[in-house]
């Protein structure tokens, strides 16, 4: 029902209760009738104030019917019609009509406002500030309110703080939540261990150890529980999902039943177990590539020699490579709507070849492929050409080298043999005639 049709309700409610205290035999009263201060360091001002008051010392009751069926309670304040009107517990305070006025044996609450815990009745240790806050509070403990209808119709509920008007105001049972703003955690009613902060965050929950701080923060949240918002609108449109944890204005906006979602800066998507985080897609920045592993932890890749160990060279186990099967694909459509064409491996296939080279996910099932690893086998392998490569051209350039002077070699023997044939034509012979 409509909190304001509540409080037109309660008046009548009200007057009759006080109708019908009145027609109630007369008890013994304090001598002389109530009007001004007494023994006991009590003080009475008002048509049967005090009026059964027998050994309680240090009350003070001002007002119709304050504090009247009190006979050894004490440290008491009652100012206002009604207030108090049964109780007989010890430090209880009520500033205003009907404050307090069922309470019997609940102590140590402090009403301010007319009606302000009104049904309390064992009770102890509330705090109500505002018309009507915890007007239906019974047996619950420990709760403090400030505002009008703050924690309005709260009846067991414990431990719970309500600032703001309507703030917590259909709690009934839930317990140690904590509500700081107009409406806010307005509709929780057995929901436990809340806190909102900021104008109608969580003002739809029902569900548990939710946190939301700022403006509509998780404002049609319902059964979800164990889900953090922090921002204007973060998680404002979620109703039944958990586990989502949403850090900025807006952030996770998207977000309406799926649960162990994470935006940071991010309105994210209604796909469970994702993460989103704003301002990171496109942005020019370092040079080290970060990784996360099934655990969720975000670290880099590190190659100092002092975060290793059993160093050896890789040798043959680069070998796989050559049993691998490269392959063209494309992503499903929930994982890449725009299918873009990708090329790599598959995890299954890898693990065949090489276990050691497969990410898996918590549940020891093959998820992705260590394609660092890939590349530093690609390089190892690399290496080991390239070595071949140089004997190679080494053996080559030795064979081009005993190539050039075994040519040498054989020009000067040419040159030799063709000096020799020269030397030995015949030289030109002269003819004697002697006659």
């Amino acid at each position: 029902m409509n909190p304001l049709i509540q409080l037109r309700k309660a008046a009548p409610v009200f007057l009759v209760a006080l109708v019908c205290v009145g027609l109630l035999p007369t008890l013994r009263a304090v001598s002389p009738a109530p009007d001004g201060g007494y023994s006991g360091g009590n003080t009475a001002e008002g048509k049967s104030a005090l009026l059964s008051l027998t050994t309680g010392g240090f009350n003070t009751a001002v007002g119709f019917f304050s504090l009247r069926s009190n006979t050894t309670g004490q440290l008491n304040t009652a100012i206002g019609a009604g207030t108090l009107l049964v109780n007989t517990a010890d430090q209880n305070t009520a500033t205003g009509a009907g404050a307090l006025l069922s309470n019997t044996i609940g102590a140590a609450n402090t009403a301010n406002g007319a009606f302000t815990l009104f049904s309390n009745t064992t009770g102890n240790g509330n705090t109500a500030n505002g018309a009507q806050a915890l007007q239906h509070n019974t047996t619950g403990n420990g709760n403090t309110a400030n505002g009008a209808q703050a924690l309005f119709i709260n009846t067991t509920g414990a431990s719970n703080t309500a600032t703001g008007s309507g703030a917590l105001a259909l709690n009934l049972t839930g317990g140690d939540n904590t509500a700081n703003g107009a409406q806010a955690l307005f509709n929780n009613s057995t929901g436990t261990s809340n806190t909102a902060n900021g104008a109608f965050a969580l003002s739809s929950n029902t569900g548990s150890f939710n946190t939301a701080t700022g403006g509509q923060a998780l404002q049609n949240n319902t059964t979800g529980g164990s889900n953090t918002a922090t921002g204007a609108n973060a998680l404002v449109l979620n109703t039944t999902g958990s586990d989502n944890t949403a850090i900025g204005i807006s952030a996770g906006i998207n977000i309406t039943t799926a649960s162990n979602v994470i935006c940071i800066g991010a309105v994210g998507a209604n796909v469970s177990g994702s993460c989103f985080i704003g301002q990171i897609w496109n942005q020019p920045g370092g040079s080290q590539a970060v990784y996360v592993n099934s655990d969720g932890k975000l670290g880099a890749l590190v190659s100092s020699k002092r975060f290793k160990e059993e160093i050896k060279p890789m040798s043959d186990k680069s070998k796989a490579l050559f049993a691998l099967n490269p392959v063209a694909f494309r992503y499903r459509k929930e994982i890449d709507p725009a299918g873009t064409p990708q090329l790599g491996l598959v995890a299954e296939d890898v693990e065949k070849v090489s276990p050691d080279l497969v990410v898996r996910d918590k549940e020891g099932k093959p998820y992705s492929v260590r394609y660092d690893q890939v590349n530093a086998m690609l390089l190892n392998e690399f290496l080991k050409e390239h070595k071949k490569v140089e004997k190679l051209e080494a053996t080559v350039a030795q064979q081009h080298k005993d190539f050039e002077a075994a040519v040498a070699e054989l020009k000067g023997q040419i040159q030799k043999v063709s000096t020799q044939l020269e030397l030995s034509k015949a030289a030109p012979q002269t003819v004697l005639n002697d006659q």
